[in-house]
């Protein structure tokens, strides 16, 4: 399983049907690739911005779980 596969599973559970919108948008502006292309080093930088991303749908201690679960992979 690539490391975009394992990030989509792990958020489906917060971010349901908008999982891959939100990590697409997140890995090309933050990240500056495509989805594919990402890797386990750029997990940390992609977890603050699932926190401050789903921070603006979830409440705050929920965006902070989903980060750290990014974090974790």
């Amino acid at each position: 399983m690539s490391v975009y596969e394992d990030v989509v599973a792990a958020s489906k559970t917060y971010l349901g049907p908008a999982t891959e919108a939100f990590l697409n948008r997140q890995c090309k502006w933050h990240l500056k690739k495509e989805p594919a292309q990402m890797t386990r080093s750029d997990l940390a930088v992609l977890a603050k911005w699932c926190e401050i991303g789903g921070g603006l749908v979830m409440d705050k201690a929920k965006a902070t779980e989903f980060a750290n679960k990014v974090k974790a992979l």
